[in-house]
């Protein structure tokens, strides 16, 4: 995984999406698809590594987010 700001994590947690991925593409200089795909593996990487810092399980964290 490339270097991502801190920010990127905490906002991983805390479920704001949308600042995520504005923060991926700022620091990688990336599309909206490729961020999102910068998303999704370091979303699974902090599910597997770090569960118990989530406040959502996996099935309340997408919903309602459409891409």
């Amino acid at each position: 995984m490339e270097q991502l700001p801190e920010s990127v994590d905490r906002d991983i947690f805390e479920h704001r999406i949308i600042f995520a991925l504005m923060t991926i593409r700022e620091a990688l200089g990336c599309t909206l698809h490729q961020a999102l795909d910068v998303f999704a593996q370091r979303y699974e990487e902090l599910r597997r590594d770090r569960p118990d810092d989530f406040h959502l399980d996996r099935e309340q964290y997408g919903r309602g987010f459409y891409s």
